[in-house]
């Protein structure tokens, strides 16, 4: 799955240098960044932290439905 395809209200899975993740799209902050909230810690922050080192040779992004 494509970043450009994340909506706000989704929920999603991210798996990136090692690192996974689920979170929920709060809101779009431009293009390719959004405020996110951390379905584990319910924690609130911006896309662009877990992007910040770029994709791994692992990056995984899907849907949680």
């Amino acid at each position: 799955m494509s970043i450009d395809n994340m909506r706000v209200g989704k929920s999603y899975f991210l798996k990136n240098h090692g690192e996974m993740t689920s979170f929920i799209i709060l809101e779009s902050r431009g293009v390719g960044d959004f405020l996110i909230k951390d379905l584990l810690s319910l924690e609130v922050y911006p896309f662009s932290i877990l992007m910040r080192y770029g994709r791994g040779n692992d990056f995984d992004l899907r849907e949680i439905e």
